[in-house]
């Protein structure tokens, strides 16, 4: 219902510079849901399980003109809170977390994240597998909007950078790619809004870039405490985040 109203209220608002299907219409039968909405396959053929950093940026470039496009709209029709592992909805998680400190801690970084004062839509799934490319590589479309809602950017950030890249890749390159996305977004902001001030919505944002990552982090320890995505680049900047509580 979400994803319908999404299509059916908000995808016009897009531009091609945060390229989605094209919505042609929807209908309901029974307790089925349909969405009826371009085939990207004729522009966005390729589906990618490794990135170059020249597409990593792509995928931050995309997000940047969405944050921007949606900045401090009220999200009608879209999740309170977008992202799929927000605490309030991972309660069952939460409970199998065994970092008692990440345990005890899950809510004041979930506060922190809500709390913030400078909000967008969100993706809220934004991982390399929904983000369909063109044969250069150079431009991308976003697909899997189930998860829309309201909420600081850089969620969809940090998101995406465990998506795309490796501990080392991330231990080296972390912060100069989420500089970049912000300079996009800034860029993009004054194209969309330029009343909006972009610096203190960027001062806000960096200040929460720990805490988005340790609040996935505390889904992932609750979901799947192996996972590959859970090393030592992931526990530092966690126990990095936790230490400002």
């Amino acid at each position: 219902e979400v994803e319908t109203c999404w299509y059916e209220q908000w995808s016009k608002k897009v531009s091609a510079a945060c390229k989605i299907p094209e919505f042609l219409g929807s209908y309901k039968e029974g307790e089925e849901q349909w969405i009826i909405m371009e085939d990207l396959d004729e522009h966005f053929p390729i589906r990618k399980s490794q990135v170059s950093f020249s597409e990593v940026k792509v995928g931050l470039k995309w997000l940047a003109n969405f944050h921007a496009t949606f900045m401090g709209q009220d999200p009608e029709g879209l999740w309170e809170v977008g992202t799929y592992w927000h605490l309030d909805t991972r309660s069952d998680e939460w409970e199998k977390i065994e970092n008692q400190e990440l345990k005890s801690k899950a809510s004041w970084l979930d506060d922190q994240l809500n709390a913030c004062r400078f909000k967008t839509i969100v993706h809220g799934d934004a991982k390399l597998a929904n983000f369909c490319f063109s044969e250069d590589g150079k431009s991308i479309a976003a697909v899997d909007f189930q998860y829309v809602g309201y909420s600081c950017g850089v969620k969809d950030v940090i998101y995406l950078l465990g998506s795309c890249l490796d501990e080392e890749s991330l231990s080296h390159n972390f912060t100069s790619l989420v500089n970049y996305y912000f300079h996009q977004f800034s860029q993009a902001l004054a194209k969309n809004q330029p009343k909006v001030d972009a610096e203190t919505i960027i001062a806000e944002w960096s200040s929460l870039i720990d805490f988005a990552w340790a609040d996935f982090e505390r889904f992932l320890a609750g979901w799947s405490p192996n996972h590959i995505k859970r090393n030592s680049f992931s526990h530092k900047i966690t126990s990095r985040a936790l230490a400002k509580l």
